[in-house]
């Protein structure tokens, strides 16, 4: 089987990975790359790359030749082609924020506008494997999951799932390259500003990554109502071109025996997520240039009730086009490391 795709985007950093992860997948041909920016050029003419593909315009891209679409574009825009794609009967991948919430309202007040189609976000599954799996198998619209978010969900399942927190304030405090802020020019990412410095930003609670994370931890989360899980977000700014570091820290029970164990059985059947044995600590080393999620797990001396996990990745494959591959691999059942390995 051949999946024909288009991607919405190519020209991103996202949309570039994504080129280049498709273009050695052995049942997936691009049948179109878009950019509104640069259409009437290639792919090459824009970017190092040896990617000869021709860049169209919106108007231009025949969707009808597309099994699946990606789309790489920012938050807005993206939700607009997209509907266009879904009316045409094509599936859909979406790798920005606008499928990502459940709830419209929420959408309005993270992203500053409301929600262009309400009624998507009903039938829009969360791109995650390691959770959804067999939803994504059927999906005709699937909102990749923001690359923060998905190195600490990933962090978390195993407590969550087992019932081990105790408390339902997490705090996530998370590392990223420079490429996860887009491709467009900014004074933050620039060069001098970022070299030799670290960087937090929009800390606490102001990060547009925290409905995302209290959605898909909430809906694990066993404690009292009246006590929702609720996450103290801390992201900062590498000086590095790619990869996410998070350190965790929860409370938990202190009656659990093994906590690295707990993680490796839960994991053990994942083909993306790969647990370090106890005494080793992960590092964005592990998981750069990778589909891998690569984390460790570790009990605070003297204090049973507390433990720090580290989740690393590469923000642009697993957190990011990588993904985004896997998740066409499960919907038109494929191998799922098709590509990624």
């Amino acid at each position: 089987m051949i999946v024909k795709v288009g991607i919405f985007g190519a020209t991103g950093y996202t949309g570039v990975e994504l080129v280049k992860l498709l273009s050695r997948h052995r049942q997936a041909r691009i049948v179109f790359a878009h950019s509104e920016s640069h259409a009437g050029a290639r792919l090459s003419d824009v970017l190092p790359c040896p990617y000869d593909i021709p860049l169209l315009s919106a108007d231009d891209v025949p969707l009808q030749a597309a099994d699946l679409i990606f789309s790489c574009l920012p938050h807005g825009p993206s939700a607009e082609l997209c509907k266009r794609a879904l009316d045409e009967g094509r599936r859909v991948i979406d790798l920005s924020a606008d499928f990502r919430l459940r709830d419209a309202t929420s959408y309005a007040r993270w992203y500053g506008h409301s929600h262009p189609y309400p009624d998507l976000l009903k039938i829009a599954v969360y791109g995650l494997p390691e959770i959804h799996r067999s939803a994504i198998a059927h999906a005709q619209l699937v909102a990749n999951p923001g690359c923060y978010p998905t190195s600490i969900i990933l962090g978390l399942l195993p407590l969550l799932e087992a019932g081990a927190l105790t408390d339902p304030v997490i705090i996530a405090d998370s590392k990223s390259g420079v490429s996860g802020a887009g491709r467009k020019a900014s004074l933050a990412t620039h060069f001098v500003e970022v070299n030799e410095s670290l960087s937090p930003y929009n800390i606490g609670r102001a990060h547009r990554h925290v409905p995302e994370i209290e959605q898909a931890l909430g809906a694990l989360w066993n404690g009292a109502p009246a006590a929702p899980l609720r996450v103290i977000f801390s992201p900062h700014l590498l000086p590095i071109s790619r990869g996410i570091l998070s350190t965790l820290y929860v409370r938990i029970k202190p009656v659990h025996e093994g906590w690295t164990e707990l993680f490796h059985c839960r994991f053990a059947s994942e083909p993306f997520v790969r647990v370090l044995p106890e005494g080793q600590i992960a590092s964005i080393a592990h998981a750069a240039h990778t589909n891998y999620a690569v984390l460790s797990v570790h009990p605070v001396a003297d204090m049973a009730s507390y433990l720090q996990i580290i989740s690393c990745l590469d923000n642009l494959v697993k957190g990011a086009s990588g993904q985004a591959v896997q998740n066409m691999n499960i919907m038109f059942g494929l191998d799922e490391t098709e590509g990624l390995r």
